[in-house]
């Protein structure tokens, strides 16, 4: 009874926080971005900003919606850099971990999925967006994995230091924080490299 509480709350604030600033644009699909020969539009950052704001329970209003919207470009710019790249390797995500990921993110939120369902039917989501979301981080770590896994370490000085931070944690797990943590720092560069490569244009 909480959750569904929260989900019309939660509605009740998109409705109202966007019935001004962002639903009137809604059927919009002009072009806003082009990477490389992917387009983003105004319809895609809509969709992106309205999730985020679900699943994050971020708070959207005329003060920070040129914030939160810049936010969301940004992140649109990385993920189709994402999928190119991925589908250089041939990447694919099946039904299992897409799963997987999706029970996590909605788990640790506290967010059941059939109330996720009609909370994004009310606010006119297309739930694939947020499908095409999670498989791009799927498909991302698994660029990440197989390039760089074999090449980093972990330490015990370094799994120490984890471990005295998080006495409660067993010794392989802080092993793979550290390799997690290394794994990010390739992740960060691999993107920034590919997005100075990257032709990106930005339509008024």
């Amino acid at each position: 009874m909480k959750k569904f509480i929260l989900f019309i709350l939660i509605f009740i604030l998109i409705t109202f926080s966007f019935s001004k600033v962002v639903f009137a644009n809604q059927l919009e699909h002009k072009i806003v971005v082009l990477v490389n020969d992917a387009i983003i539009t105004s319809f895609d950052i809509i969709q992106r900003i309205k999730i985020n704001s679900i699943i994050n329970d971020i708070k959207i209003n005329e003060g920070n919606i040129d914030i939160v919207r810049n936010s969301v470009i940004n992140e649109l710019i990385d993920e189709k850099i994402k999928i190119q790249k991925s589908k250089e390797y041939n990447i694919n995500v099946d039904e299992k971990e897409y799963l997987e990921l999706e029970n996590d993110i909605l788990y640790q939120r506290g967010i059941l999925k059939n109330k996720l369902i009609e909370v994004f039917k009310d606010n006119n989501i297309n739930y694939n967006e947020f499908s095409k979301f999670l498989k791009t981080q799927i498909m991302w770590q698994k660029v990440i994995s197989g390039l760089y896994y074999r090449m980093v370490s972990a330490s015990e000085i370094e799994i120490n230091e984890v471990l005295n931070k998080n006495t409660s944690i067993p010794y392989d797990q802080a092993k793979q924080i550290v390799i997690q943590k290394q794994l990010d720092l390739k992740s960060n560069k691999l993107l920034r490299d590919l997005k100075n490569e990257a032709t990106i244009e930005y339509r008024n």
